[in-house]
């Protein structure tokens, strides 16, 4: 379809610099995984015996790295969630557990930002997490490491401080599901595709936010990410 043919200006293509390549990843669907590390479960109180689940962001929320972030509307607790993000490059339903990798075209380290009382407020009322999850500037993202490059990392310190002050800390082979294990559970539900990122869940020590506040996180082998939280829009 040609650009001509829309009524209104095509919104522009959501997308992670590939690092070292001079290109770009094209963000189709952003998925993310519901309390995937032990000890974060513990840390809010939930049901360490119930599975990890999914949820979904916009393809327009992404953030790259150095930016500066608008502190959100609405919310007066503003967390932040350290994730391994895997990027696909193909998809489909019902991926074995044992073919998932050949699907993955790299690796990045992002945020899940959270506006906790919001997302809280909604858990009590049994409604859907999107008002604390899903809102403008929440999927910061790291440039995306080829798996060509780095392979697929199963283990690996994960970890994000503020101000300097190290809050989170963890090792990839502390998830309750692997990387496999997510892409075949999520592709029950829906069809996967290129374009698709998946963050993993996060590790303990999420903390709140507030505006000046700079933020380092990384993941080894895979990269860092820098952002700064600023003014309210």
């Amino acid at each position: 379809m040609s650009v001509s043919s829309f009524v209104i200006p095509q919104p522009p293509q959501a997308a992670i610099p590939v690092a070292g390549e001079g290109k770009s990843f094209p963000v189709r669907r952003i998925w993310c995984v519901g309390r995937n590390y032990l000890e974060h479960i513990r840390e809010m109180g939930n049901d360490e015996r119930a599975p990890p689940f999914f949820f979904a962001k916009h393809a327009d929320m992404i953030v790259q790295d150095g930016a500066t972030i608008p502190y959100p509307p609405l919310t007066k607790d503003f967390h932040h969630e350290v994730e391994l993000i895997v990027a696909l490059k193909s998809g489909g339903l019902r991926i074995p557990a044992e073919k998932a990798l050949d699907h993955v075209y790299g690796y990045s380290v992002g945020i899940d930002l959270t506006r906790r009382d919001l997302q809280i407020a909604s858990r009590k009322k049994e409604r859907p997490w999107e008002i604390g999850k899903s809102f403008d500037h929440s999927a910061p993202t790291s440039p995306i490491q080829p798996a060509s490059k780095i392979g697929h990392p199963a283990k690996g310190r994960i970890w994000l401080q503020v101000n300097g002050k190290e809050t989170q800390t963890g090792d990839l082979e502390q998830m309750i599901w692997n990387v496999p294990e997510i892409i075949w559970q999520l592709s029950q539900q829906v069809e996967l595709a290129a374009g698709d990122i998946i963050m993993t869940g996060t590790p303990a020590g999420v903390s709140q936010l507030q505006p000046g506040d700079k933020i380092e996180c990384g993941c080894d082998g895979i990269g860092t990410l820098k952002v700064t939280i600023g003014q309210p829009a």
